[in-house]
């Protein structure tokens, strides 16, 4: 019965991630989009210093564009390792689970790595109302990446328990 307990939970957190990752994609890729397009008309006219970057945004603060970047980095590793994570949970084997955890773990350090960034965005001031939404989500993500971990990482301690107490015959 803890099994599906466990099982169940990791599934369902895997799910609300792949819907928030996915939101997180939308929002920085259309960000990123916008910033690429503006760069040249609004990045010409600025001083030597920042006009060395290739990507301008004429949004938000000097730390957009680390959010903008490392966001849809997290939200593509987190898309991807959220829906093979629902494979290997659903299949709840101890390779699986440990592919699941490893994975898990990296995305929830990208995720921490993004949300870092974000929170240097919210310290530094003003920011667009798409960017306060991209940032949001990256502090929700952070939490429920965790959790998500957290009971991915308790599954395995749970099989590999089961597998040394049956023979692996469980």
């Amino acid at each position: 019965m803890a099994s599906g307990a466990g099982k169940f939970a990791a599934l369902i957190l895997l799910i609300l991630n792949v819907i928030l990752y996915f939101v997180v994609i939308s929002i920085s890729a259309w960000a990123a989009n916008h910033g690429i397009e503006r760069s040249h008309e609004t990045a010409s006219v600025l001083s030597p210093p920042t006009r060395i970057f290739p990507i301008y945004y004429p949004f938000g603060n000097m730390a957009t564009g680390f959010v903008v970047i490392l966001s849809l980095l997290a939200g593509v590793v987190g898309f991807t390792t959220s829906i093979t994570g629902i494979q290997n949970v659903v299949q709840y084997d101890a390779p699986n689970l440990y592919a699941a955890a490893a994975s898990s773990l990296i995305t929830w350090l990208l995720t921490l790595l993004a949300m870092g960034f974000s929170c240097k965005e919210i310290d530094l001031g003003w920011t667009d109302g798409n960017l306060r939404t991209l940032e949001v989500m990256l502090i929700i993500l952070s939490g429920t990446q965790l959790l998500c971990t957290g009971a991915i990482h308790a599954g395995v301690e749970q099989v590999s328990a089961a597998d040394r107490m049956y023979g692996g015959r469980v």
